[in-house]
């Protein structure tokens, strides 16, 4: 997977965004919103897709695991999660 050229991660108080910054990528009816754990998650995954092209959710797990004191299992739920709504929202591509 790789995260979609022009998203950018954004802190707004206590949250995050991720804002489309071309024209082509704002959809005024959907903003997304991510937590502290989501928001770093999207770094690995951008610094990924950066590096090597891609990201998997593998890689995104061993990221978790290694920040936060979480078992392989739940990280591995948690990212699974966080990816899918990702590709619901349209700013990751397979």
């Amino acid at each position: 997977m790789r995260t979609i050229e022009g998203f950018r991660l954004r802190k707004l108080g206590n949250e995050y965004i991720l804002v489309g910054e071309s024209m082509a990528l704002i959809n005024f009816n959907k903003m997304i919103t991510l937590n502290e754990t989501a928001a770093f998650l999207w770094e690995k995954a951008e610094e990924a897709s950066s590096a090597n092209g891609a990201f998997t959710a593998s890689d995104l797990c061993q990221a978790l695991c290694a920040e936060y004191e979480v078992s392989p299992e739940q990280a591995m739920t948690d990212v699974t999660a966080t990816i899918d709504s990702w590709l619901e929202a349209g700013v990751i591509e397979r």
